[in-house]
């Protein structure tokens, strides 16, 4: 929502994969980096077809050396998930992987929707139902248009009009002095 000021957070649009009373945790779907796929790749020696314009995305402030593939495939596409070591669905359709040869397997023939995500999102016990209270976030139902689409900027806006919300009606948050200070 608008008030949260948080820079990790602010705008943001989270796909959480797990809640518990223990804590939670999900990737921000909405954060592109500057950092080229590709890039990434070179430097791990992994080679890659198709990414060279991919970015990687900002998945949360929670350990950012910390890579994960998210992807999802269309009818007709061939991946052969038998080939792939550690492959989550964590949605209907919607796979993950934290494990380097999956990541090179992909990359080297990568599906329409793939994301690679930096670091995770994390909530400690009950710090998320205390920010769901105070009306820090709004849930909707899984999108995979939103999760992996190309125009992240607008993933936020798009998300709210998912749930029947206008980003317009929302009002325009301004940190009161208390706030300032505590940041």
């Amino acid at each position: 929502m608008p008030q949260v000021q948080d820079p990790f957070f602010h705008r943001s649009v989270v796909l959480l994969l797990h809640h518990t009373d223990e804590g939670s945790f999900g990737f921000i779907v909405n954060r592109p980096t500057e950092l080229l796929l590709a890039e990434i790749l070179a430097g791990m020696d992994i080679l890659s077809q198709g990414l060279e314009d991919t970015h990687a995305f900002f998945g949360g402030p929670v350990q950012s050396q910390l890579g994960t593939v998210m992807f999802s495939h269309s009818v007709g596409e061939q991946i052969d998930l038998g080939s792939l070591e550690a492959v989550t669905e964590v949605c209907p359709g919607i796979l993950i992987s934290q494990q380097l040869e999956d990541l090179g397997s992909l990359a080297q023939k990568p599906p329409l929707c793939f994301r690679l995500f930096l670091g995770y999102a994390g909530w400690g016990a009950g710090q998320l139902v205390d920010e769901i209270v105070r009306n820090d976030w709004l849930m909707a139902p899984v999108q995979n248009e939103l999760l992996f689409s190309d125009q992240p900027e607008q993933v936020w806006e798009e998300a709210l009009r998912s749930v029947g919300v206008d980003p317009s009606t929302l009002p325009a948050w301004t940190p009161t002095s208390e706030e300032e200070k505590a940041n």
